[in-house]
């Protein structure tokens, strides 16, 4: 009966990894892909690839045999080469149609390579600009504008206590996806809407962890605390969580497969960090080793990410969450220690949420621009200073600087140089900045 059980979840797996779903959920959503025909390449290249991040991925079946269901896919998905190559484009009309409808390219160029990707059709543009605001939700500069809202307008107690997650969970998402090592969907037949993480491996998807576990953290630590209806919450929580996780799919860097795997796993770190969060806080608080100890976890799991596999963007990415992690961190420790920002005491619970009127709404508009510009011009000049800075410890030529950034300990410092100090300028220099322009 297990056997029998277990082989039905292998099958389900695999039809769930399937790239065919993503192409016909992509054709249903109004994206079409205008796949060139593969030159002439020999037979050691057709049987594999070596992906950037050292991974040797075979080629899918529709390289080799034109009767399997992935090449049916691509015919079927394909508006170019779809076609029976003895009709003429005057009788099918897809040339004509092609210039008509016009194409679009992803609007960002591989991380990796700077690949500006292929050309791609979009039908139906309302769906496009709603999955690539889906998308965002789970991108860098999201979150460089919405911590620092919850931050300084709304909660700092909540806010620490979703970065420390957000922080978990992109590590145990990423680390995982070095352990698996899965690629991305095959394409043809899948569109790539988005390129900029495609030389990462995939499995689980990580902005659908991230996009589930942040509004879903949020949600059950303010609920609370907060007076809101409970229906509104919630609801904002699942609709967050579902636009990220399907425009993973549109975008064609997930499978159906790996973007259920990162949702469940982010409920499931959720679930085991929810009852120590506020043990956890409090210890960063008020503990006097916490500073030491934030710095050791932190770079130490950083070194344990970057030890994983090769070099790739997901290893910065790690150690980019958790140089935020520790520079808001330690932040928060000194403010602590200063006593210059206090959390709400209980008796005061739960909180109302304020009126949205102009003078308050426009000092909340003002914080968030004035500290997010502040926040950039940070990140700017720490970028500018922290790879040469970086190189020169380390005496790696800097005049290659994407090269110089794929030796670890160069990457390692630059991420924690720049984000450690956007982190602890975020927490601790922007509201003594806002407290002299009288906006606290």
């Amino acid at each position: 009966m297990a056997t029998v059980m277990f082989r039905r979840f292998v099958r389900l797996c695999r039809y769930l990894q399937d790239p065919c779903h993503v192409a016909r959920f992509q054709q249903l959503c109004g994206v079409r892909g205008t796949f060139s025909r593969r030159s002439g390449a020999t037979e050691k290249e057709r049987e594999r690839d070596l992906s950037p991040n050292g991974a040797c991925v075979e080629r899918c079946d529709a390289d080799r045999d034109p009767d399997t269901d992935i090449r049916k896919c691509v015919k079927h998905h394909d508006p170019v080469n779809g076609q029976n190559k003895d009709v003429p484009a005057s009788r099918t009309g897809t040339e004509e149609k092609l210039d008509s409808r016009g194409r679009v390219k992803p609007l960002r160029k591989n991380s990796l390579t700077d690949d500006v990707g292929q050309e791609f059709i979009i039908e139906n543009r309302f769906l496009f600009y709603l999955f690539t605001m889906g998308t965002e939700l789970g991108n860098e500069m999201f979150f460089i504008v919405f911590f620092p809202f919850l931050m300084w307008n709304v909660d700092a107690c909540v806010s620490r206590q979703v970065i420390v997650v957000w922080v978990w969970v992109l590590f145990f998402g990423q680390t995982t996806k070095d352990l698996v090592r899965w690629t991305r969907p095959a394409s043809p037949p899948v569109v790539k809407v988005e390129v900029f993480y495609n030389f990462e491996y995939s499995m689980p998807s990580v902005h659908a962890m991230t996009g589930t576990s942040v509004p879903f953290c949020l949600f059950m630590l303010t609920y609370n605390r907060w007076e809101y209806p409970f229906l509104f919450g919630l609801s904002v929580a699942i609709c967050w969580s579902f636009l990220v996780c399907i425009s993973r799919i549109y975008m064609g860097m997930h499978s159906v497969l790996e973007v259920i795997t990162g949702f469940l796993y982010s409920l499931l770190i959720l679930a085991g960090f929810l009852p120590v969060l506020d043990d956890i806080d409090t210890f960063y608080l008020s503990a006097s080793m916490a500073p030491a100890l934030i710095l050791l976890l932190h770079v130490g799991l950083s070194m344990l990410a970057f030890s994983l596999d090769s070099w790739s963007t997901s290893r910065g990415d790690t150690a980019q969450a958790l140089a935020t992690g520790a520079g808001g961190a330690l932040a928060s420790h000194l403010n602590h220690w200063l006593s210059l920002q206090i959390d709400p005491p209980a008796s005061s619970l739960p909180l109302k949420m304020p009126s949205i009127t102009g003078a308050p709404l426009g000092r909340t508009l003002l914080r968030l621009l004035i500290g997010v510009a502040v926040l950039l011009a940070v990140r700017a000049i720490m970028k500018a200073i922290a790879i040469p800075l970086a190189c020169q410890l380390f005496g790696v030529p800097s005049n290659d600087v994407r090269k110089a950034r794929q030796n670890p300990r160069v990457e390692l410092t630059y991420r924690f140089l720049v984000y450690g100090t956007v982190a602890f300028c975020c927490v601790f220099l922007v509201p003594l900045f806002f407290l002299c322009l009288n906006l606290s």
